[in-house]
């Protein structure tokens, strides 16, 4: 196989959390990246992450990512060819006014553009990974789901119709599902010289590169986790899986670099409740246990499971557990409040 110092790879979404550890793993292994980035002002704070990689790291500006053509100069212009692509970019929006065109059309047509743009602009790219969702397994209808265990047979059955006219969180789960059974039809059909693959990791948690400077303006899964500090109860179960942000990257680059794994979608997560959160965070930083809600000690809330095994044998991943997630999570929180800033 071509050594990573000779292949691109071009990383969608290239300002987010998730992508920031993939990036990070790829340019440690050797890799050069392209990150794409909706404006020229978004590529500063990637800049600084990795300015130990200034040679490896470069930008492309794709200001809608629903538009194939506006990749065009995110594929060109690379010291090495772009092998592989990996799109983290997708819409997270729960509040919307109109889920069709807020939503669902911008998921799907996201999902697809990367596609389109890859065939048309990447001719050496030999696989796509796309980061899709357990929201894209999960049957929200199905509720708690005692004593089933989804894995990746399963996906999420809401229709587009059916999406168009849900509250906010279903249309997102729902568009999630959506998005990725396009990108496979797309596929299907036009049967590119490229692979597809995708990892549905749960909710993502786990600490930021770089560590926290600002803890008003975090990202959707971290603000549910710094939100239990001064709450007076646990919250009740959302997802009940989770997976480790510096596990989910590993399955990203290893989902580009196994041949063998190609047209396979993968479930990377474990068990989650926020009462495990809070037993192990008082646990693990005594200093936050007065301020955490206690919640019923030891008393894990009945729910669905989830297989996450494939991932583990297939992409050689190993999980990272709920509690050191958590206490890695909750430090940088802690040192964040303090004003200090501590790297991932």
């Amino acid at each position: 196989m071509v050594s990573p110092s000779e292949q691109t790879l071009l990383v969608t979404g290239a300002n987010s959390y998730v992508a920031a550890h993939i990036i990070n793993l790829a340019l440690t292994k050797g890799y050069h990246v392209r990150g794409t980035v909706r404006s020229e002002s978004s590529t500063a704070g990637v800049r600084s992450k990795f300015s130990a990689f200034a040679d490896q790291l470069s930008f492309g500006i794709v200001p809608d990512i629903t538009k194939p053509e506006l990749f065009e100069a995110a594929f060109s212009g690379t010291t090495k060819p772009i092998t592989g692509v990996i799109n983290v970019a997708a819409p997270f929006v729960l509040n919307v006014e109109d889920n069709r065109r807020d939503l669902l059309e911008p998921a799907v047509g996201g999902a697809v553009a990367v596609l389109e743009a890859t065939k048309r602009y990447g001719p050496n790219v030999r696989r796509v990974v796309n980061t899709s969702s357990f929201a894209s397994i999960l049957d929200l209808g199905k509720g708690a789901r005692v004593g089933y265990t989804y894995n990746e047979t399963d996906w999420n059955p809401m229709t587009y119709d059916e999406a168009a006219v849900a509250d906010g969180t279903t249309a997102y789960c729902a568009s999630k599902g959506l998005a990725e059974k396009a990108m496979w039809d797309w596929l299907e059909e036009e049967k590119p010289g490229f692979s597809l693959v995708t990892i549905n990791p749960p909710w993502v948690f786990g600490p930021h590169l770089g560590g926290i400077r600002d803890t008003k303006h975090l990202n959707e899964s971290s603000h549910a986790l710094y939100s239990i500090i001064g709450a007076k109860e646990v919250p009740p179960v959302d997802f009940a899986g989770f997976a480790d942000v510096r596990v989910v990257a590993e399955a990203h680059i290893a989902a580009f670099e196994k041949e063998e794994v190609a047209g396979q979608r993968f479930l990377v997560g474990s068990h989650f409740d926020y009462q495990t959160v809070v037993d192990e965070v008082r646990k693990g930083i005594p200093e936050l246990a007065d301020r955490l809600p206690e919640g019923t000690p030891g008393k894990i809330p009945e729910t669905y499971g989830l297989d996450g095994s494939k991932a583990e044998k297939a992409l050689g991943i190993k999980y990272i557990s709920l509690a050191q997630s958590m206490v890695d999570s909750y430090r940088q929180f802690l040192e964040a409040d303090q004003g200090v800033s501590s790297a991932a």
